[in-house]
C-alpha cells in the first residue's frame, strides 16, 4: 500500500434549482434494470492494476446534491490522502473539484487533476447546475494548487455541451483541454484506454 499512487475517484451527482423541480424529477426520471458497465469501475481496476489504489468517494445525496454537504465529505477524505495524489471528478464531480480547488489551498502535493465533462455553469441543455456548485470567476489557484490540469469533453455529449471546455479555456490558460469526437454520450461508456494511459504516464 505504502508504494501505491492514490486516485481519489469524486462521482456525478444532479442539482436542481428547487424541491418541486427535484419532485418531478424523481417522479419522471426513466427506471432502467439493465447493469451498465462504467469506466470507472471493474475496468479501472483492472486496467490500471495493482500499483494504484483508487479510492471513490461517497457523496451524500447524489441526485440532489449540495456544495457544502459534499465539501465536508471530501475533506474527510483528505485526511487519508498521501503526496501525489491523482484528483479524478466525473460530470458534477469535476465541477465540484474545480471549486474545491479554485477556493482551498490542498493539503496534499497533487501529482495531476483530471476533470471529465464537467459542467462550467448553469447553461446545460437538460440539467440545472445549482446546489452551490457555481464556479467563481476567479479560478487561478486551481492552477496553484495543481501544474498539470487535463479537462476532457466529448463532441457528442447531450448533457454537458462541448463549449464548456472553452469556458475552462478562458479561466485555465495552461490546463489541457481534450474533445473526443469518437464519445457520443455523456462518457457513459465501458472503456476509457486514453484516460488509463495519460495516468499511467504520470507516474513515469
Amino acid at each position: 500500500m505504502l508504494n501505491k499512487t492514490q486516485i481519489l475517484y469524486v462521482h456525478g451527482g444532479m442539482t436542481f434549482n428547487n424541491q418541486k423541480d427535484y419532485i418531478k424529477w424523481l417522479k419522471t426520471n426513466e427506471i432502467s434494470l439493465d447493469k451498465r458497465k462504467k469506466w470507472h469501475a471493474e475496468y479501472f481496476d483492472k486496467k490500471l492494476g495493482k500499483g494504484f489504489q483508487i479510492i471513490r468517494t461517497r457523496m451524500p445525496m447524489t441526485d440532489n446534491a449540495k456544495y457544502e454537504e459534499w465539501k465536508i465529505v471530501f475533506e474527510r477524505y483528505i485526511l487519508f490522502l498521501k503526496d501525489n495524489v491523482i484528483l479524478l471528478g466525473l460530470s458534477l464531480g469535476g465541477t465540484f473539484l474545480a471549486k474545491y480547488l479554485s477556493e482551498n489551498k490542498f493539503p496534499r502535493k497533487i501529482l495531476s487533476v483530471y476533470l471529465v465533462a464537467a459542467p462550467f455553469d448553469d447553461t446545460l441543455p437538460t440539467e440545472d447546475l445549482a446546489g452551490g456548485f457555481k464556479l467563481k470567476s476567479d479560478l487561478s489557484l486551481i492552477e496553484k494548487n495543481c501544474k498539470k490540469i487535463t479537462l476532457l469533453f466529448a463532441k457528442g455529449d447531450d448533457v454537458v455541451p462541448v463549449e464548456h471546455a472553452k469556458k475552462y479555456r478562458e479561466k485555465l490558460e495552461n490546463a489541457k483541454i481534450i474533445v473526443y469526437n469518437h464519445i457520443k454520450s455523456h462518457f457513459q461508456i465501458s472503456e476509457f484506454p486514453e484516460l488509463v494511459k495519460m495516468i499511467r504516464e504520470d507516474v513515469k
